[in-house]
């Protein structure tokens, strides 16, 4: 039974997604101009960016007289209440584990936020379990934080799969410990000479079929 490693935010579950509607909506409501929007996205930074970094520039920008703190709650609520777990996902890791596949989630991130979208969402009761870098003490792309997955999952790491949008955190990650990896391009070219994925995939159902298909 081998163990299926699985990024969380625009790998299951579409974090940019939510981040662009919530954002289209905020300028909107603030009479901000749609072109702003990519600044926006830019500020974020496809989720890299700390949520209250994207709020102090929101305050800074538009001259805000809303508190951080205030920004930061709309922020994460919003891209939570927005959230959804695709039905085709939920049928490829069922796929995947009744194929014998382990699916674990690898994440970086805080553990209250990170576990709400796994409950709020179902996913987690597709998922064997997962490992979150807050409560674990280590982030992607990290050797360690992999091991504590294979650990939690009480596998070995050999024969596993890493499936993620992250060129650094995911197959960085990978190459790392020295799994294969599946990125998802999402539109974008490879430019990493380091290292490479094992495959590549425009999303996690082609991801996960790449995998079965290796076996």
């Amino acid at each position: 039974m081998p163990l299926l490693l699985l990024s969380l935010d625009d790998t299951l579950l579409d974090r940019a997604g939510a981040f662009r509607a919530w954002a289209t909506d905020f300028l909107y409501r603030i009479g901000a101009p749609a072109y702003d929007l990519e600044w926006l996205l830019s500020v974020d930074a496809d989720g890299m960016a700390s949520t209250w970094d994207v709020a102090e520039g929101l305050r800074e920008r538009y001259r805000l007289r809303i508190p951080a703190i205030d920004l930061v709650d709309e922020v994460r609520g919003a891209i939570m209440d927005r959230m959804r777990l695709s039905p085709l996902t939920a049928c490829a890791l069922a796929i995947a584990e009744d194929a014998g596949w382990v699916p674990v989630v690898v994440t970086n991130g805080e553990t209250r936020q990170q576990e709400e979208k796994l409950r709020k969402t179902g996913l987690d009761r597709y998922l064997a379990d997962w490992v979150i870098s807050e409560e674990a003490g280590v982030r992607k792309p990290n050797p360690r934080i992999f091991a504590i997955a294979a650990e939690r999952a009480r596998m070995r790491l050999g024969g596993a799969w890493m499936i993620g949008d992250s060129p650094e955190a995911d197959i960085g990650g990978a190459a790392g410990v020295g799994v294969r990896s599946v990125w998802l391009h999402r539109g974008r070219r490879w430019i990493e000479s380091r290292y490479a994925p094992t495959r590549t995939a425009e999303g996690v159902i082609a991801a996960v079929a790449e995998v079965l298909a290796s076996r």
